[in-house]
This record gives structure tokens, C-alpha cells and sequence, in this order.
């Protein structure tokens, strides 16, 4: 019996505001409270609360058939505190069917795991205790940044207790296999990996309103035929998206609600498919093969690389200089400048910095508020600069 795993991406970051050279050791407020309110309560709006609504009905509807998973950034729930409490509480009702899986990541949503060990460990503990307490979740499912992952990360998600990692279903890491499959990581003991399938999640992310695209328009009966199709030569299929999907970036007047609403009862329709978690998944299917990924991977862009965040010399620039900071300010012991320094390793702002304006420019472009990368550079390096003057 083949299982659809829907995971789902949930981030918010908290974005800097305009920093201005002349700011400099006279404005030490980084963040853009008015913006990153307004984001999120547009996001709010447009997708976690009817995609929520939905999720929930859908649940209900199916009887506990109907299952799905989250990763949820601390930033994110931290905004979600802040600005739309109702978001949360929708997010912890979905997390109470029991039919929903909470999965854990680095609280940041940071690029720490490529930079510092340290701080990688701090970011997961931090996230581990905030998803426990906030929906009574212990995990056993580690997603990293980005679906960042090589071998070592597997090793050091296996140390902390996680028995399955998600990761990208590149063809460069799968070869002649494929990603409907559960495999074992190589250099670990038991662990299991959960590979993306790129081409059907990427359907629903990114080509589902696309005109210009041969599938479009895309429905759930020719999406879940599709699915149908894996019987047999496949068990998992791996439907990993970021949850803005619903509603910010595919438009609810693009039909993405109404395909959502029918999609479950379309794969369902066919006895021998049903719906699973990540930890549901390795306890139902064995490991077909041990796979060895000893190079870097992410889940964005065509090349399934990391140059989205630290691609060119502004990139390496900014990261090298924020986590040079590190072992000044964990020696201040100030909790508030430990926190303002994390603020800063979220990816993001390194993702605003990416100068490829070819085939993921538009992508890029989406989802940054500067004009260019080189003023998200500046802008960054002028809020460094000021933290800077405080750690002395």
C-alpha cells in the first residue's frame, strides 16, 4: 500500500528595517517591526488561517485517513505570538487530531549547522523544548534549513535522537534510484531518509498556475493519477512544500484551495493509497538501500545546491562576519544580545543577498524586500556594524 507524505514548511523571519550608514552607533533597533507585522498578517490571512481551516476539515472528514506534517521555525511562532495569536492556536488544533506530525529544525531557520556545531546544538535544543511545549510534540523527524543535509548531518541528527531526516530527492544524490522509496543513511546506525519527490511537489509549488506550462491547468484527478501511477514501482511518495503555497504564492482565485479541498479524496479513492507522517513512514516500510551523500544539498533552485545563500562573495562575506561573532557574544552571557545574534543567522537575510537573476532571479526577487541583493548586503553589514560597536 503506497503513502502520500504531506509535509509542510511554516517560516516567518524577522526582517531588518532600512539601516542606514549614518545609523551606525546611534539606532540599535535591527528589525522592521511595522513590515514584518504586516507580512505576517497577510500571510495570516491569505494562507495559514483558511489552509488550517481546510487542513482541519479535511481531517475530520476523513476520519484520522488524512494525515500531514509541519515544521514551524521559532521565529515564526514567536511572530505568531506577537501579531496573530489565532494563527498559533490553529496550528495547535491541527496539532490535538492526533493526524498531524510536528517536526523539528533549527529555531533560527539558520545556516548554523555549516558554520558552528555549537550553535547547530543550541538551535535544536531550543527548538526541540519550543515545539514540545507548544504542542506537546516529542519528535523523532529532523528536517534542517533549506532541507540542507550531507552524511554528517545525518550522523548528528542520529546522536540527538532523531531516527529520520528529510532531504532533497536530487538525482545527483539518487542516481538510478528513486525517491518514493525509504533509505538508510550512510554512516549511521538506523537512520532513515525521506526523500523529496521534486517533480510532483514542484507541480503544486511552483508550476500549479503557470499557463505556459504542458500540465496546466492542473487539477486533483489528474495530480492524484499521476500519484496512482507510482503503484507498484514505489511506497512513499515524498510531497514536501513550503505551506505558502496555499494562498500567497499560488492564489486562492487559481483554484489551490479547491484543488486542496478535493485532492485527498482523489488519492484515496484508490484502495491501496493512503496518507502517513514521517514517523509513521519508517515504521510501515522497509529500507531499500543505504544511500551516500557526502556533498551538500538543499531543496532550492535548479541546482538543488546551497548557492542560494552562499553563492558569491557577499554572501560569504556576511555570513563569515556575523558567526565571527560567536564566541564574543556567548561570553557576554546577555541573553538579549545572544538572541539578537541569532536573529541575525536566519537564512534569509543571506538569501536576499543571491545575485542569480537567471532561471530563479524571479524566485529570489519574490520573496526579498530590497531593490538589489547589494543593498540587502549593505543594509545587513550597517546592522552588523552597530552590534558590533555594543559587544565593544
Amino acid at each position: 500500500m503506497p503513502s502520500v507524505c504531506f509535509y509542510f514548511q511554516v517560516h516567518q523571519p524577522k526582517r531588518l528595517r532600512n539601516y542606514h550608514f549614518f545609523d551606525i552607533g546611534k539606532q540599535h533597533c535591527y528589525e522592521d517591526e511595522e513590515l514584518n507585522r504586516d507580512i505576517l498578517l497577510k500571510v495570516a490571512k491569505k494562507c495559514y488561517l483558511p489552509t488550517n481551516a481546510l487542513m482541519l476539515e479535511l481531517i475530520k472528514k476523513h476520519q484520522g485517513r488524512f494525515k500531514i506534517a509541519y515544521s514551524i521555525s521559532g521565529t515564526a511562532i514567536e511572530q505568531f505570538k506577537k501579531h496573530s495569536p489565532e494563527t498559533l492556536d490553529s496550528f495547535k488544533r491541527l496539532a490535538d487530531t492526533g493526524c498531524v506530525e510536528m517536526l523539528n529544525e533549527t529555531y533560527y531557520h539558520s545556516l548554523s549547522f555549516l558554520y558552528s556545531q555549537e550553535e547547530f546544538l543550541a538551535q535544536i535544543k531550543m527548538h526541540r523544548e519550543l515545539i514540545e511545549r507548544e504542542f506537546g510534540q516529542k519528535s523523532i523527524s529532523f528536517r534542517n534549513t533549506e532541507l540542507i543535509y550531507n552524511n554528517d548531518l545525518g550522523k548528528l541528527a542520529e546522536s540527538l535522537g532523531y531516527r529520520v531526516v528529510l532531504a532533497e530527492g536530487a538525482e545527483k544524490v539518487l542516481g538510478w534510484r528513486s525517491a518514493n522509496y525509504i533509505y538508510h543513511a550512510e554512516g549511521t546506525k538506523d537512520l532513515k531518509l525521506l526523500l523529496r519527490n521534486y517533480p510532483f511537489s514542484d507541480d503544486i509549488a511552483f508550476r500549479f498556475s503557470n499557463t505556459n506550462w504542458s500540465e496546466h491547468p492542473l487539477t486533483a484527478e489528474k495530480f492524484s493519477s499521476w500519484v496512482h501511477r507510482i503503484a507498484g514501482s514505489g511506497e512513499i511518495i515524498n510531497l514536501f512544500i513550503d505551506y505558502e503555497t496555499f494562498g500567497e504564492h499560488q492564489w486562492e482565485d487559481k483554484g489551490i484551495f479547491q484543488f486542496l479541498e478535493v485532492l485527498p479524496d482523489k488519492i484515496l479513492m484508490h484502495n491501496n493509497f493512503d496518507f502517513c507522517t514521517p514517523c509513521e513512514a519508517i515504521e510501515r516500510y522497509p529500507v531499500r538501500g543505504t544511500l551516500n551523500i557526502p556533498e551538500l544539498y538543499s531543496w532550492a533552485d535548479i541546482e538543488r545546491d546551497l548557492t542560494a545563500w552562499c553563492g558569491n562573495k557577499l554572501q560569504e562575506d556576511a555570513l563569515k562576519t556575523i558567526y565571527a561573532l560567536e564566541k564574543k557574544v556567548k561570553s557576554t552571557g546577555n541573553d538579549t544580545l545572544l538572541k539578537t545574534w541569532q536573529s541575525f543567522l536566519t537564512s534569509d537575510h543571506f538569501y536576499y543577498m543571491c545575485t542569480k537573476w537567471f532561471s530563479d532571479g524571479d524566485v529570489h526577487k519574490y520573496f526579498s524586500p530590497y531593490e538589489s541583493p547589494y543593498i540587502a548586503y549593505i543594509n545587513f553589514q550597517n546592522a552588523v556594524k552597530d552590534f558590533k560597536l555594543i559587544l565593544g
